[in-house]
C-alpha cells in the first residue's frame, strides 16, 4: 500500500504540476491559490526549472504563451479576477494552438468580492471567456485527490489537442487537507511538437500566429479550430455517476457542491426517496449524454450551485425539455447545506 500524506489542495496540485513535468511556472501572488506560487517558488529552482513571479496576471499568461510556443509543459495559477485579466492572452493562445495549464482557485465575486471558495467563473470558463469563437476543456476536481489525479490529465490532454486546459476548483477545495498519494514520476504522454519554435537550424522555419487577413483564411482557420472542438467533444468528457440507474430525482453538482450532494444521497435513500448524482469532472465538454439519458426517466433534476445559477443551463439544454430542472444556489462565499436541499426535493416530490 502507498503511503500517504496530509497536504493542501493547492499544494498537491503543485506537485502534481512538478511531476507531470512543468517546465516553467509563472504566476502573480492572489488569495485563495498563493500556496501554489509559494511552493513553485521553492521547488521549481530546485529541479533546475523556471519559477518566475510576474508583475502582474497579464505579465504571467503572456510568459506561458511564450514557453508554450517554445515547446516547454507550462503553466500558470490565480483566482477569478487574476483569470479575468488573462483572457485576452488566453484567447491568443487558443487561437495559436498552445498547450497549456491554467488553475483557476476561484473566489466569490463580482469585482473583488472575497477570499471565500466561489463557482461564478463557470460561464468565463465554459463559454471561451476571452474573444472569438473558441472553447476550452475545462476540468473541475472535488478532492484533493483529483487536484493531484486530474493535474496530470490536464498537462496530457493540452499537449494531445493543442489546447489551453482549466483547472477549475475553489478556494475551498484549495484550502482544505486530505490524506493524499501522490506517485513520483508518473508516466505522463509524450507528444513530439514539431509545431515549436526551437531553431530551424536544418529544418524549415515554424510560425506561430493567430492572426489571419487573408480573403477567407481567418474563416479557414476558424472552421480547423471548430472540428478540432468537435473531435474533443467525442474522445474526451469525464463524469461521476452514482446511483442513477434507478433513481427518479438526479442531483447535478461539481467540485466542493458534489462532495456534500453525496452525503445527501446517502440521506435520500435512507428515506426511500430514489435520488442519483451527476457529478461532471469535465465542464467542457459538458456530459450532455448522461444527463439527457438520466433525464428521461427522472421526475426533476436538481441543479445545486455555488452561484446564481451558471451550469443549470447547460443542464436544461442538456436534457431537451425531458424532465424539469430546478436550481438551487449560494453566492458570495456561501455553501449549500444538506439539510436545505433535501427540503428543496422533499418539496417538489
Amino acid at each position: 500500500m502507498k503511503n500517504k500524506i496530509l497536504i493542501s489542495g493547492n499544494e498537491a496540485l503543485a506537485e502534481a504540476s512538478i511531476q507531470a513535468g512543468c517546465k516553467a511556472y509563472f504566476g502573480y501572488p492572489i488569495t485563495p491559490q498563493n500556496e501554489i506560487t509559494a511552493y513553485m517558488s521553492r521547488q521549481m529552482p530546485e529541479k533546475n526549472r523556471v519559477f518566475i513571479q510576474a508583475e502582474s496576471e497579464l505579465a504571467a499568461i503572456n510568459m506561458v504563451l511564450g514557453a508554450s510556443a517554445a515547446g516547454v509543459r507550462t503553466m500558470t495559477t490565480s483566482s477569478s479576477p487574476g483569470i479575468s485579466l488573462m483572457q485576452e492572452a488566453i484567447s491568443y493562445m487558443a487561437g495559436d494552438e498552445l498547450p497549456c495549464v491554467i488553475a483557476n482557485i476561484a473566489r466569490g465575486g463580482p469585482g473583488l468580492g472575497n477570499i471565500a471558495g466561489s463557482q461564478s467563473d463557470y460561464f468565463q470558463s465554459v463559454k471561451g471567456g476571452g474573444h472569438g469563437d473558441y472553447n476550452l476543456i475545462v476540468i473541475a476536481p472535488s478532492t484533493v485527490q483529483e487536484m493531484i489525479d486530474l493535474t496530470f490529465t490536464a498537462f496530457d490532454v493540452a499537449d494531445k489537442y493543442r489546447t489551453p486546459v482549466i483547472i477549475l476548483a475553489d478556494g475551498y477545495l484549495g484550502q482544505m487537507m486530505e490524506p493524499t498519494t501522490i506517485i513520483e514520476k508518473k508516466e505522463t504522454l509524450h507528444v513530439t511538437k514539431d509545431w515549436a519554435l526551437t531553431g530551424a537550424k536544418n529544418r524549415t522555419p515554424n510560425a506561430i500566429h493567430s492572426m489571419y487577413l487573408g480573403d477567407g483564411a481567418l474563416e479557414a482557420h476558424n472552421e480547423k479550430l471548430q472540428r478540432k472542438f468537435q473531435k474533443i467533444k467525442k474522445e474526451f468528457c469525464l463524469v461521476e455517476e452514482i446511483s442513477t440507474n434507478d433513481a427518479e430525482i438526479i442531483l447535478v453538482a461539481y467540485g466542493t457542491v458534489a462532495r456534500i450532494c453525496k452525503s445527501v444521497l446517502r440521506k435520500l435513500r435512507a428515506k426511500n426517496i430514489k435520488a442519483g448524482l451527476i457529478r461532471p469532472i469535465t465542464l467542457w465538454p459538458f456530459p450532455e449524454q448522461a444527463i439527457k439519458k438520466a433525464a428521461s426517466k427522472a421526475k426533476f433534476l436538481l441543479t445545486i450551485e455555488m452561484s446564481t445559477g451558471q451550469m443549470v443551463e447547460d443542464v436544461r439544454l442538456a436534457t431537451e425539455g425531458k424532465a424539469p430542472v430546478y436550481f438551487y444556489g449560494r453566492t458570495g462565499g456561501g455553501v449549500p447545506k444538506e439539510e436545505e436541499i433535501i427540503s428543496i426535493i422533499e418539496s417538489k416530490l
